[in-house]
């Protein structure tokens, strides 16, 4: 089967990027073709890829937002002519602006972020959104893959899409051998944005007198540090590893979530977290895998930060239980589940 793959995003560090390195480096006995518009240096994950037998990497002459803003306003150049119309299927990884040309494609669909929270985007953000069209492209989708159940229902719900399958992701295993970050910090991680709350973190923390650390970047980094946070930047591998065994909690407050990567790393890295509670964390953290707060709740937020300070015993089962759950997620398994997917979508 050849597979082609809207690889846009590889390098970006963020949850698409995530997620589209580590089910791609598990993706096997398939021939991949990556468009990865522009003449840039490769990232190192598309590099890697590039390097592996039955894996063509793919560039244009023009960047990302030239190539793909025109596909969206035209339907040229579709990503099948940019190919060589040599796939039998296409996967786009997440909703984006684009023209797939003729072959069936399999869109994955995280959450519904940009449909239930517009205000926490950018104009340029809410443009691009509607640029993508994700409804239509996902009603004209062989097949759509969620992350979740919760999410699976909403898009049925939503766009009347009924071809939809559940592939939880894979979570990144943590480097042998790193030595925890010393200090007694709570830790958030991921992209400083409204939609994930931050400066709740920062507030909460202060309040409960224990130091925020944040490990991201993000239009909201000035709040954070504004309320008291601590930026550290964008921290990977062994350094994100460290500080996160280091840490009295991981701490996830969104207004919204579509998986949640985070709290699964911490508990294969022996440290608990404090998350909102949203249908989408108590699936994939499971009802005792976390303290839950709502959304939205500074009070709630400290008390359980005071909580776990307090309580070592407490700390040790909720990582434990967590942990259970993230072992069962490797992108091998996530990877033969897409598979049969894109299989049957090239049928």
């Amino acid at each position: 089967m050849r597979v082609g793959v809207d690889a846009r995003h590889l390098g970006a560090g963020r949850g698409v990027a995530v997620y589209l390195e580590g089910m791609l480096g598990a993706l096997r006995d398939v021939e991949l073709s990556l468009l990865v518009p522009g003449r840039g240096p490769l990232a190192p994950a598309a590099r890697a890829l590039a390097d592996r037998p039955g894996v063509r990497v793919v560039r244009t002459r023009l960047g990302s937002r030239a190539v793909f803003g025109a596909a969206a306003l035209t339907g040229m150049p579709a990503m099948t002519e940019l190919l060589g119309d040599a796939v039998d299927v296409v996967w786009l990884p997440a909703p984006a602006p684009v023209a797939v040309g003729a072959a069936p494609y399999v869109l994955t669909v995280h959450d519904l972020s940009f449909a239930r929270r517009p205000q926490d985007f950018t104009p340029y953000e809410r443009l691009w959104h509607r640029l993508a069209r994700p409804a239509g492209l996902a009603r004209r989708a062989a097949h759509v893959v969620t992350d979740t159940a919760a999410v699976r229902d909403e898009v049925r719900a939503a766009w009347g899409v009924e071809r939809v399958t559940v592939v939880a992701p894979g979570v990144r295993r943590p480097p042998e051998g790193v030595a925890p970050a010393a200090g007694a910090y709570v830790l958030f991680v991921g992209a400083l944005e409204p939609r994930k709350d931050p400066v709740a973190v920062a507030r909460a923390a202060a309040a409960a007198g224990v130091p925020a650390w944040f490990a991201g970047t993000g239009r909201l980094a000035g709040d954070v540090a504004a309320a008291g946070g601590r930026l550290l930047g964008r921290a990977e591998d062994a350094a994100l590893a460290a500080l996160l065994a280091g840490a009295l909690a991981l701490v996830l407050p969104s207004r919204l979530e579509g998986f949640g990567f985070p709290p699964l790393e911490a508990a294969l890295c022996g440290t608990p977290s404090i998350v909102s509670d949203l249908p989408v964390l108590r699936e994939t953290l499971g009802d005792g895998g976390a303290l839950f707060v709502a959304p939205g709740d500074d009070a709630a937020l400290a008390g359980a930060i005071r909580r776990l300070r307090a309580d070592d015993a407490l700390r040790a089962a909720l990582a434990a239980r967590a942990r259970a759950r993230a072992e069962q997620l490797t992108w091998e398994r996530a990877a033969r589940a897409l598979r049969a997917v894109l299989e049957e979508a090239a049928r």
